[in-house]
């Protein structure tokens, strides 16, 4: 594509999303099956009015063992400029005319549907190989379907019925989209989090993938909320990544959590949603989906710029990581020559090793902690309760806000309880 975005003063390649390739591949596909050549390049006009053209690659044609025709072709996804993992994935859609049997849910050929008074073929959409199953409820479609998303089914049937319609062609059509290397790469993507297996999911509310895009990565967080809040789950564990994750796990098996009795090994990672910087989005949404509780965990060079009230902690929105911590170590006692010294450290970690070894680490992390406290509060209002723990990959579990330990014992016992 040449279109073409702004993100952090760089001028960045849109791309399109791979249920608008499987619209493209679709479109060529019934071209072929209703007796023409594949064509080399299809055009389809996105939902957000781009048009958006590809090449066909992999076209061909054949018979299934009943003797009935198919055509099949792929497009390559083009992520433009944005670091999506299922770049250059080739998204095939296999085509063939439905016989009356096999039309779902009792429709007969032809059936008219509720918007179109003269009557229309269908279309039916399924997944094969390296497209994702949906298994948790919570998502755009419901467990046991395919994971294609209802934009990309609506992109698909609009360039199918299209086309069928050009070419007065009643008869129904089932689309098989298939992706090659689709379960491997969805090892690198969400959908093992979000219960979606065997591969890929077929996206694109838009059609169109803007690089670097906000919305995109705040609708991931979503969509994971979804399924916890489908599994019955009233509180989260939110982590800006793996880091916070681990150390959780870590601190649960020593902690003195209220109401915990025993050696309780409740396991909270059916709890987590990584939340990357999105810390204000993630409270926004946690209140959205009605949920009671919300724990955020991290390290502290990730979490400090809480105590400053910057909500999205991407450096490109802001650091004050170290006059956080100057202003905390202010008030906690250091003197001048220690907070000078604060001041020059390039790392938390090393600040954190100034204020251990001067003996105020603890006094210095009680302030931040009270300040992070009643910036998470002043986002959350009176939606739900937010918490948050720190740590540090040298000394450890830092201290954690007001409530957090009560909130982690409620995370605990919900995930005990079978949640």
């Amino acid at each position: 594509m040449e279109t073409f975005v702004y993100r952090t003063k760089r001028r960045m390649r849109c791309g399109f999303t791979t249920g608008t390739c499987a619209a493209l591949a679709a479109k060529a596909a019934v071209k072929a099956l209703t007796g023409s050549m594949f064509p080399e390049h299809e055009e389809i006009t996105t939902p957000d009015r781009s048009v958006v053209r590809a090449r066909i690659e992999e076209a061909r044609t054949g018979q299934d063992k009943d003797g009935r025709m198919w055509a099949e072709c792929a497009v390559r996804k083009d992520a433009g400029d944005d670091p999506d993992v299922t770049d250059g994935l080739l998204i095939f859609v296999r085509a063939e005319f439905l016989r009356e049997e096999e039309m779902p849910g009792g429709m007969q050929r032809g059936q008219a549907d509720a918007e179109t008074p003269e009557r229309v073929p269908y279309c039916l959409i399924e997944g094969g190989t390296g497209v994702g199953r949906v298994t948790k409820p919570g998502l755009d479609q419901p467990p046991g379907e395919a994971a294609i998303n209802s934009g990309p089914r609506r992109m698909m049937t609009g360039a199918v019925l299209g086309v069928l319609k050009e070419r007065s062609e009643m008869r129904s059509v089932r689309l098989l989209v298939s992706v090659p290397d689709g379960e491997a790469v969805a090892e690198k993507t969400f959908n093992p989090l979000l219960g979606i297996k065997g591969g890929i999911s077929i996206l694109g509310t838009s059609g169109i993938v803007r690089p670097m895009s906000h919305e995109a990565l705040t609708e991931t967080i979503r969509a994971h909320l979804k399924v916890l809040a489908a599994g019955g789950h009233r509180y989260v564990l939110a982590v800006p990544g793996n880091m916070g994750a681990d150390f959780v796990r870590g601190y649960l098996e020593t902690a003195d959590l209220p109401g915990r009795t025993g050696n309780t090994d409740a396991t909270v990672s059916g709890s987590f949603v990584i939340c990357s910087n999105f810390i204000g989005e993630t409270i926004d949404l946690a209140g959205e989906l009605d949920f009671s509780g919300l724990l955020f965990a991290g390290e502290l060079g990730k979490l400090v710029k809480l105590g400053n009230g910057i909500m999205n902690t991407h450096s490109r929105e802001g650091d004050a990581r170290m006059d956080t911590l100057l202003s905390c170590a202010l008030t906690a006692g250091a003197d001048r020559q220690l907070l000078l010294k604060i001041q020059s450290a390039n790392t938390t970690r090393e600040a954190v090793r100034l204020l251990k070894k001067d003996g105020i680490l603890e006094k210095t992390m009680e302030i931040l902690l009270q300040r992070m406290d009643f910036f998470l509060k002043r986002r959350a209002s009176d939606t739900l309760a937010v918490e948050a723990l720190l740590f540090n990959p040298e000394f450890g579990f830092l201290g954690g806000t007001p409530g957090a330990k009560g909130l982690l014992a409620a995370l605990c016992g919900e995930a005990g309880s079978g949640q």
